[in-house]
């Protein structure tokens, strides 16, 4: 009998279990109908553990969850450093009597580092905190995992929580046990609420993603924002001297912030600490050095004519900021106790929306700001919907990897044959010395930043490596050896030889100036530490601008539309304002020969396709299979013309049209200009290299073109550049006026040297 009823609390547990998990389902189904614009995203089980899975099971037992995969030992503390004296492990109800997951909601009161060195972590959950749509992401079914205290027996002790690791989010199982020190109080990160857990419980999750809690010590906040929310992270160096003597460019930087802020980018800052001076050292106005502060508000104040008597200026730009200890360390201008907060009464700062929310928050005259903060970090949302603002970034994305040529049996790498073409650098076509330049100036970077790397701490906001000439020539002694064209590994633009046989990715920029944000992330290592590894690869990338009708992999380097810097961070990301026109990207290692995972990100407002490259020559249509092969390769530069305006005629719209053998590629119209800057390149592969090329120059119409002018470049099989200054021929030029184009040419016929 009793068995028997046993087994009908297990059936009646179960069939409660399943009830929720229909619940939870319909919930689901109604959310992604009531938003039919939002693409959904696939979660992936962290090590192949799935809640709903373990939870029912533990329910079935009547057992509470105990994690096998992150036990309570200290195996899951530490991997250099012994655990404090007196430390155990304890469930909530061990701690409290009546423990939740939250009191009142969530918010940034309910962080408190703790004895952890992971004030980077703490910060960007504080941003995450203050945004519901973002922290129920990082902590699915909030409503179903809170305790309930009238059904203790559906309390199993297990959580889950989600991340965002390389483009997929990942979903981390924990069991509810915690470290705490002998005091009966948690070792790390807690809410200022006893009975409140959720905050040390997501830390145990992130810990447990990175492998142990000491992995957590000293990391970079950027990193953290982005696997809280699946954004793109943009780190900005302050120029302190510049923004404190130049007003418009403090106010200009102000409009940036307040920008990003206004669209729910998350935004934190840190003070770098100088040489000589320590991490977490303090100012005499109270801001503590290599510490990250979040940044929650962005506001232009107006003043009061009391005010002005006194203060000068009608308006204010004031930032307001959380410490993640919990306390308000700023003494300046505006805070709490200061003649200008005093000034007002509550009712008037609440008027001007000076309003304190949460313990350790405090405001912030901006000129202070640029005067004490060296490094800002915006976190700028990426919402993968099918209809969105133009205002807002569209993304896409591709996978890639560093790899070694194959070693299996295959074709063999291509062969090298002497290329006509010059490597030439930057939008002013530097000639090859500059190469030179631009390499060491990344390495310059990477070894000033090595530099700085060792002044700062565990909360550095921008922690870089730089890799010594000694390393770099054994790295080279052995990569040089074995050079394959075959391989995606062949380090930044330093390495002439090898740099082109990195992972390409090509994008197009239609119609006007397009800003992009190009971010490039690297798989995490941060799990390795705990067996001495764990450094992440110093990585970049340079963007190229190449022939508008490329197809094919990028053969030799011929203009330089953007670069990155090079650093040892999860992500590097840049941002530029780029013409029309066709680019390939190339993400790069620093050194040759190193290999890894990564993730390209390209953020546009007008939804820019980025796809990568594979092949080294076009792929051949249908009807060109009955044909010849090409022979020779051809790139035509279309730098400008002139004298298309007849005397005493108005300007025309004009746009060219060149004509090789079978393809046909036409510029933009650009309009009421006799004197167009084309800036157009296009490359043909060629079957018959003794036929002529034709530039048309066309005047758009309003029922019909006419055609302005001729001119035909004859090229031989192989030449150096070669620039022509030819008069135009046939169509209006024969109506007395003489208009004329400049080229430039390059042949080859070595179709994978070009």
């Amino acid at each position: 009998m009793r068995s028997e009823r046993k087994e009908g609390k297990r059936d009646e547990m179960r069939r409660e279990e399943d009830r929720k998990c229909t619940v939870t389902k319909q919930e689901s189904l109604s959310s992604n109908l009531s938003d039919s614009t939002a693409m959904p995203e696939r979660i992936n089980d962290f090590q192949g553990q799935s809640f709903q899975k373990l939870r029912r099971a533990c329910l079935r037992r009547g057992a509470l969850f105990k994690d096998p995969l992150f036990p309570a030992t200290n195996q899951s503390l530490f991997y250099k450093r012994e655990p404090p004296l007196g430390l155990t492990w304890k469930r909530p109800r061990e701690i409290c009597k009546d423990p939740r997951l939250f009191v009142d909601g969530i918010s940034t009161r309910d962080l408190h580092q703790g004895s952890l060195g992971n004030c980077w972590m703490v910060a960007a959950i504080s941003c995450l905190a203050s945004e519901p749509s973002l922290w129920k992401k990082v902590i699915p079914d909030h409503v179903d995992q809170e305790w309930n205290p009238k059904r203790l027996d559906l309390y199993a002790g297990i959580f889950h929580f989600r991340f965002w690791r390389l483009g997929r989010w990942m979903d981390v199982v924990v069991d509810d046990r915690l470290p705490v020190s002998r005091d009966g109080v948690l070792l790390f990160c807690r809410s200022a609420t006893p009975r409140e857990f959720w905050s040390a419980l997501l830390e145990k999750a992130y810990a447990k993603l990175n492998g142990c809690y000491e992995a957590l010590e000293g990391g970079n906040t950027a990193e953290a924002l982005i696997d809280f929310t699946g954004g793109v992270s943009e780190p900005f160096s302050l120029d302190r001297e510049a923004l404190s003597l130049n007003s418009d460019q403090r106010r200009s930087f102000f409009q940036t912030l307040a920008k990003v802020h206004e669209r729910k980018s998350l935004i934190t800052c840190s003070i770098r600490p100088a040489e000589g001076e320590t991490v977490e050292s303090v100012l005499e106005c109270g801001l503590v050095r290599g510490h990250a502060y979040g940044i929650t508000a962005v506001k232009k104040v107006r003043l009061g004519e009391r005010l002005l008597k006194t203060g000068g200026t009608s308006r204010l730009f004031m930032v307001r900021m959380r410490n993640p200890w919990g306390t308000t360390d700023w003494t300046g201008a505006w805070s709490q106790g200061s003649e200008q907060w005093q000034q007002l009464s509550r009712a008037e700062r609440e008027k001007m929306g000076l309003i304190v929310r949460d313990v350790g928050e405090f405001w912030m005259d901006f000129e202070d700001f640029c005067h004490h903060f060296t490094d800002v970090v915006v976190c700028r949302l990426v919402d993968r919907t099918l209809l969105w603002p133009s205002s807002h970034w569209i993304e896409e994305r591709c996978y890639g990897e560093w790899a070694l040529a194959p070693t299996t049996p295959g074709p063999p790498p291509s062969t090298v044959f002497q290329s006509n073409c010059t490597m030439t650098l930057g939008k002013n076509n530097i000639k090859p010395g500059g190469t030179k330049q631009q390499g060491n100036r990344k390495e310059a970077r990477l070894r000033e930043s090595q530099q700085e790397r060792g002044k700062r701490g565990r909360c550095d906001p921008d922690r870089k490596k730089a890799t010594t000439e000694d390393d770099e020539g054994e790295v080279n002694g052995v990569w040089e050896a074995q050079m394959d064209k075959r391989s995606r590994c062949g380090g930044c633009i330093n390495h002439r030889d090898t740099f082109l046989h990195n992972p390409q990715f090509m994008f197009e920029v239609r119609g006007k100036e397009e800003e992009v944000l190009i971010c490039l992330q690297q798989e995490d290592r941060r799990i390795r530490r705990k067996n001495g590894g764990g450094e992440n690869l110093p990585i970049g990338f340079e963007v190229l601008k190449v022939e508008v009708n490329r197809c094919s992999r990028v053969q030799c380097v011929v203009e330089q539309a953007a670069s990155s810097v090079y650093m040892d961070s999860r992500s590097v990301t840049l941002r530029a304002t780029l013409a029309p026109g066709r680019y390939v990207v190339l993400p790069t290692t620093f050194l040759p020969g190193t290999t890894g995972r990564f993730l390209l990100r390209l953020l546009s407002h007008s939804n820019v396709k980025l796809r990568e490259l594979t092949e080294d020559l076009p792929s051949p249509s249908v009807f060109h299979c009955f044909l010849p092969q090409p022979t020779s390769v051809t790139t035509v530069h279309l730098r400008r013309a002139s004298g298309l305006s007849p005397p005493k005629q108005t300007v025309p719209d004009v746009y060219a049209v060149v004509r090789c053998e079978n393809d046909t590629i036409r510029t933009r119209v650009f309009k009421e200009e006799g004197n167009p800057e084309f800036n157009f390149r296009i490359i043909f592969y060629r079957r018959y290299p003794d036929t002529h090329i034709s530039v048309e120059l066309w005047s758009r119409g309003l029922l019909w073109d006419s055609l302005l002018g001729e001119a035909r470049l004859q090229t031989a099989e192989s030449e150096r550049s070669r620039s022509h200054v030819i008069d135009l021929r046939g169509g209006q030029s024969r109506s007395g006026f003489r208009g004329c184009i400049y080229v430039e040419t390059s042949s080859s016929v070595c179709l994978t040297d070009l």
